[in-house]
């Protein structure tokens, strides 16, 4: 029996979040994540859909390889657009910029309507999609880190919901609560903290006027965030 093959870090986070039920993975890619996960018995069925004709024949002949065709119908479409509601109950969404993510739930209202879990790692833009997120019906059930080849990714678990409003720096890092298990959240709120310093410098140089209120956003978002990596600090020696 062959041996199955392995995910990347990345991947493996997002699988560990999937739930055993029908699945949608957008981007697919060349098809590791269905295959994997169907190969592995967690979902049952699976459609992988993608904009790109070359790498998903590659993911088409991945499912052949592995056996598992029958099970995974792939699709060349944007996003969601060759899917049927009753498809999905689950929808996965890795590999995109945050703005993109957001485009694609904003262009499938359905995903909400009828509650699919989503998950999503945004490879950019985080901020930009908690922000979609909870503006548009959407609660943030657990953010996860995962470090790849020294970079940190995260990881949204989402689904229809109410939550409080976010604060500048929880829309840039993510809201944390006391006993969470996130082992990189310190280094992520340090890497955040240095982009968001970076920011206001920047906006201090530009004569826009438009700018004053992106700054005065962004230095709000800092003091969040120090007072956010302090509170965690504090939360590791108790």
């Amino acid at each position: 029996m062959k041996r199955l093959f392995s995910l990347s870090p990345r991947l493996q986070a997002v699988a560990d979040l999937v739930p055993n039920t029908r699945l949608v993975d957008v981007g697919t890619d060349h098809g590791r994540l269905p295959v994997w996960l169907v190969c592995r018995g967690l979902v049952p069925r699976a459609v992988a859909t993608d904009l790109r004709p070359g790498p998903l024949s590659r993911g088409q002949e991945l499912a052949r390889r592995w056996d598992v065709s029958e099970q995974i119908s792939f699709r060349l479409c944007d996003g969601l657009a060759s899917v049927s509601p009753e498809e999905a109950e689950v929808v996965t969404i890795a590999g995109m910029g945050g703005e993109t993510i957001a485009g694609i739930l904003q262009a499938a209202p359905w995903v909400k309507e009828r509650n699919c879990a989503c998950i999503l790692q945004p490879m950019s833009g985080a901020d930009g999609l908690r922000r979609y997120l909870s503006d548009n019906g959407f609660a943030i059930l657990q953010e996860i880190l995962v470090l790849e080849e020294e970079t940190l990714y995260v990881i949204l678990q989402a689904q229809k919901g109410e939550m409080a409003p976010l604060t500048p720096g929880e829309i840039w890092v993510g809201r944390q609560t006391q006993g969470m298990k996130s082992p990189l959240r310190e280094r992520y709120l340090e890497q955040e903290l240095g982009k968001l310093r970076w920011a206001v410098e920047g906006l201090k140089c530009s004569q826009r006027p438009e700018d004053r209120k992106k700054q005065e956003w962004f230095q709000q978002a800092v003091q969040d965030v120090e007072w956010m990596k302090k509170e965690w600090e504090q939360w590791q020696q108790s």
